[in-house]
């Protein structure tokens, strides 16, 4: 008879070892995070591939970089004042002019009719003018021929009556003879009167004719020499000695009038015209100063004109040198300035860098004391230029701050520098 072997049971089988071993292992990394403070989110990265910039404080000046244009100092558009045909061309683009120098000449017909019939209509009333004239000269020599016998008869008669008053008074004449003296001598008088006033009235409405046909023919003179300065305008000349930039015109090519032909640049000196982006426009005032290099360099401009209109996002300014111009910048050069939105101040700075396009200024990695470990930091920013940001919040002089790009690096909330 046999008899069957009881088996012990074993009391800690491989699979109860099993979970107590994880689960012991899962409390110690959980022990290990607390302790170590290695709950947030790490990355290693090389140490060599980051930019790391020290915060200072030092003088802070806001610039903003443009881009300028050399220009000639005053440049002057040549434009047609009357309309015509390009007739006549007296100097090429690219020449040199001097102030009144003839550069091209129109052909306007209808000015040229218009100033031949004006000039025949003058020269009609001229003559009118001058016909009249005559004629009233010959009728004041009428009037006063006709006044000379009216006197004379009148005094004839005078003396004829003045004798007759004696006779009758000495009775050797009779009565109706005196009075028929003194009835002609009465007549003649009046008549005088009479013929002297009709006379004025006619000598006042004739120098009133003539007074008009001079008025008449004065207007027609100043007419004329409007046509005359419109025929002359046909000759476009040089305003100003310089430079014959550009023209714009081919015989026999029609011109309106005010239309742009051409362009004269003054070469006495230079000026910059800059385009600025328009979120600055307020910013930028007359007086500010921006410098750029030259040769090895610097020279400084001044902002003396500031064009408020905007174009496309961006309105323009003038600069002109200050002290001196570059020798040997010429025309249609291009200039990187810095201009200055700002005077100097001391500030709290921080290099520029690649973080700012993913943090956009609000946070940043500073790097600890052993600079090995790397916190992401919340901070504030204000002004700034292209070396340097203002810090207003969240940084300290002399820490130190990965100024890199952070696009690799996530929402990670440190770094460990390797």
């Amino acid at each position: 008879m046999s008899m069957d072997k009881k088996i012990k049971k074993k009391k800690w089988p491989p699979k109860k070892i099993a979970t107590f071993a994880a689960s012991g292992l899962f409390v110690i990394v959980v022990v290990y995070m607390l302790i170590f403070g290695v709950s947030k989110s790490s990355l290693n990265v090389r140490a060599e591939r980051l930019t790391v910039s020290t915060v200072r404080r030092g003088p802070f000046q806001e610039f903003i970089p443009i881009m300028g244009n050399v220009l000639p100092i005053y440049q002057f558009y040549l434009s047609a004042e009357e309309g015509g045909t390009v007739e006549e061309i007296y100097i090429e683009a690219g020449n040199v002019v001097e102030k009144g120098d003839r550069i091209l000449k129109l052909a306007n017909t209808d000015l040229l009719i218009n100033s031949m019939w004006r000039e025949a209509e003058l020269f009609q009333q001229v003559n009118n003018l001058r016909n009249t004239r005559l004629e009233m000269e010959r009728y004041r020599l009428q009037l006063s021929q006709e006044l000379i016998t009216i006197d004379n008869n009148l005094q004839q008669q005078k003396r004829k009556y003045e004798r007759y008053i004696k006779l009758y008074e000495d009775d050797l004449i009779p009565q109706h003879e005196f009075e028929l003296a003194r009835d002609q001598y009465e007549y003649l008088k009046k008549s005088r009167e009479l013929t002297v006033e009709s006379q004025k009235k006619d000598l006042e409405f004739r120098e009133n004719q003539v007074k008009a046909l001079e008025d008449q023919v004065e207007r027609m003179q100043g007419n004329m020499e409007i046509i005359q300065n419109r025929l002359k305008k046909l000759t476009i000349r040089a305003p100003v000695s310089g430079h014959l930039t550009s023209l714009d015109a081919e015989i026999g090519q029609s011109k309106s009038g005010g239309q742009n032909i051409g362009q004269i640049d003054v070469l006495d000196g230079f000026r910059v015209r800059s385009q600025i982006d328009e979120h600055y426009i307020a910013r930028v005032e007359v007086g500010r100063s921006g410098e750029f290099e030259f040769a090895g360099q610097e020279y400084i401009l001044k902002v003396t004109k500031k064009y408020p209109e905007v174009r496309e996002g961006r309105f323009e300014v003038d600069m002109e040198f200050i002290d001196e111009e570059p020798e040997g910048i010429t025309r249609g050069q291009t200039l990187h300035i810095r201009l200055e939105l700002g005077d100097i101040s001391e500030a709290l700075l921080l290099p520029r860098g690649g973080f700012y396009q993913t943090t956009g200024g609000n946070w940043v990695y500073v790097v600890d004391e052993s600079e090995n470990i790397a916190v992401k930091r919340r901070i504030k920013l204000g002004r700034q230029n292209p070396d340097v940001y203002e810090v207003l919040e969240g940084l300290e002089p002399g820490e130190k701050v990965i100024t890199s790009s952070y696009e690799s690096f996530g929402d990670m909330e440190r770094l460990v520098l390797k």
